[in-house]
């Protein structure tokens, strides 16, 4: 197996739970593993125990709590019992304590500014701290599709996730973008930070044939398109590592291989710009 990469963690959102292509990550020193309990129709853990259950320990795997089974599919919840709840089955699900344990998407259950939401997101995150403490998971985070929410929420007293999970590469606007830098800033972050969904959930849509994302790329010649764009991710905003699906080794490892491309940060900063330029343009 070649040197592990943690910069890239293989997310099974989209992603099929088969047991070839655990391994094909694990040959090309993918090591990471990301996934939710909500994943699958709730069903990803128990697959992932039942179908690689042997090549788990060869993983870090983070997972996510935060929906619950409902009438409708699914439902979101911040409670700190059920919270808890979750984080027990998971680590049973999974047949071991996950690495990183997400809070998953945060916002769904908050208004923005809100002060009885403050409340219930520090009692959130006091769960997931309390289930780190009591080893139920190594380290716990939180995970958010939209973080501009979270800004005005924030309990300085409240326990401080580990680590940060948001949106991240070309298609990402410039308030979320924004919003991620803040959060970062004031969870005092540095680096600790994933990015999920580089390509927006498909690298087939037809955004990607419009653009070329080598224009970000110091040598634009060595990759393709999609290896730029998911480059690019890695910048927007900055994020040390990103969680991405695949349903083949072969598309993983064209993933890895951007990995070797530089990125021009100026021509990031200049892309950064004019998203604001614009964002400010339109109308109210």
């Amino acid at each position: 197996m070649r040197g592990a990469d943690t910069r890239v963690v293989l997310g099974l959102h989209r992603s099929r739970h088969e047991r070839r292509l655990l391994t094909g990550a694990l040959d090309l020193g993918v090591t990471a593993l990301d996934t939710s309990t909500n994943y699958l129709g709730f069903r990803s853990h128990r697959i992932l125990a039942r179908t690689a259950g042997d090549l788990l320990p060869k993983f870090t795997v983070s997972t996510k709590v935060g929906y619950f089974p409902g009438p409708d599919g699914g439902e979101h919840c911040l409670d700190p019992v059920r919270l808890r709840a979750a984080v027990e089955q998971a680590a049973e699900d999974l047949g071991r304590e996950p690495d990183l344990l997400f809070l998953h998407n945060p916002e769904h259950s908050l208004r923005e500014g809100a002060p009885h939401d403050r409340d219930v997101l520090a009692q959130a995150c006091t769960a997931l701290d309390d289930a780190a403490a009591k080893g139920l998971c190594a380290a716990w985070g939180v995970a958010s599709w939209n973080p501009a929410p979270l800004l005005n929420l924030i309990d300085p007293t409240a326990p401080r996730p580990s680590i940060l999970m948001v949106r991240a590469g070309l298609l990402v606007g410039a308030r979320t973008l924004d919003a991620a830098d803040a959060l970062i800033k004031a969870w005092d972050l540095g680096d600790a930070v994933w990015g999920m969904s580089p390509f927006g959930g498909s690298t087939s849509a037809p955004v990607w044939a419009r653009i070329d994302p080598r224009v970000f790329l110091r040598d634009s010649s060595r990759l393709s398109r999609v290896q730029a764009a998911f480059r690019a991710a890695y910048h927007l905003p900055r994020v040390g590592s990103v969680a991405v699906g695949a349903d083949e080794p072969a598309h993983l490892g064209e993933l890895v291989g951007a990995l070797t491309g530089e990125v021009e940060e100026r021509t990031i900063q200049e892309y950064r710009r004019l998203l604001r330029d614009r964002l400010q343009g339109q109308p109210a």
